[in-house]
């Protein structure tokens, strides 16, 4: 797939904005939280118009519910547009989950029976969401800690039947994979190499933790340093798609924004001494 972003990124958060305007910040880019800037005015959208000025975009979304049984929000879907015509993104991202039902929002990524009834679903509403925004979307793969009882396609194979039949790309987020894999006894290596190739557009790089009621359970909490597994996992992720636009997220616990940078470097250095391994899809 064309990828219309190039290098490495981070997610922007208030706290970051001033670093974010000082001269010479060696970001490629910024991820924005799309919901976060659909108002009418106020300083996070004075700022976001500043840093649009200089960076590249992408707008990540979490209220889409592209899985959910409720119509498509159409107000919502104005919302986006017309931020997307402010700020010019390159990429529009949601996740592959619902999150609510019956007019209520639950506020959380809630995961999907992985089933081919539910490819169709997501997949006709892609293309509508798709049609709605003039463009492509990405969609990310989500942490669980359950699954379905009726799942009929392991996760690889879920991601792959939604792209092939919505015309959708995948936000890979390297984290998840991790931690669906430890908390599901599944190999996230085998299911990175089982994604198509072309499929990925970008990439999201972040920290979780250790279920602290004692379930052995992986949390996707986005508020610790990216882990030496998920390095590792990312590593092979660029010898497998090459060169993906990969970002650290983080949301919580905010650490000094030098951190970050040290984070973003680290990725810088993993993506140049990886080996790309190009395959066929």
């Amino acid at each position: 797939m064309t990828r219309p972003l190039q290098g490495f990124g981070l997610g922007l958060r208030p706290g970051y904005y001033e670093d974010a305007l000082a001269p010479q910040c060696p970001v490629d880019w910024f991820e924005i939280v799309s919901e976060n800037y659909m108002i009418a005015g106020g300083r996070p959208l004075y700022t976001l118009d500043r840093i649009a000025e200089r960076y590249p975009l992408a707008m990540h979304g979490v209220s889409l519910s592209i899985g959910g049984r409720d119509p498509l929000d159409r107000d919502y879907l104005r919302q986006l547009a017309a931020l997307a015509r402010r700020v010019r993104p390159r990429v529009i991202s949601d996740h592959l989950c619902w999150t609510g039902g019956d007019g209520i929002q639950l506020h959380d990524l809630l995961p999907l029976p992985q089933t081919d009834e539910a490819v169709r679903h997501v997949a006709a509403r892609v293309r509508d969401v798709q049609d709605a925004l003039g463009q492509q979307i990405l969609l990310e793969n989500v942490s669980s800690y359950l699954r379905f009882s009726g799942d009929a396609l392991d996760e690889a194979q879920f991601l792959s039947a939604i792209v092939a039949e919505s015309g959708c790309g995948l936000l890979l987020d390297v984290n998840n994979a991790w931690v669906n894999g430890h908390n599901h006894r599944f190999d996230p290596y085998a299911m990175l190499d089982a994604l198509p190739v072309d499929a990925v557009g970008q990439i999201h790089l972040a920290g979780h933790s250790v279920d602290a009621l004692g379930s052995g359970l992986l949390i996707d909490t986005h508020d610790q340093p990216v882990c030496d597994d998920v390095w590792a996992l990312y590593a092979h992720a660029v010898r497998r798609f090459g060169d993906v636009p990969a970002m650290i997220e983080r949301d919580d616990n905010y650490p000094p924004f030098a951190e970050l940078l040290a984070e973003l470097a680290q990725a810088r250095d993993i993506a140049a001494t990886a080996t790309p391994r190009r395959e066929a899809a």
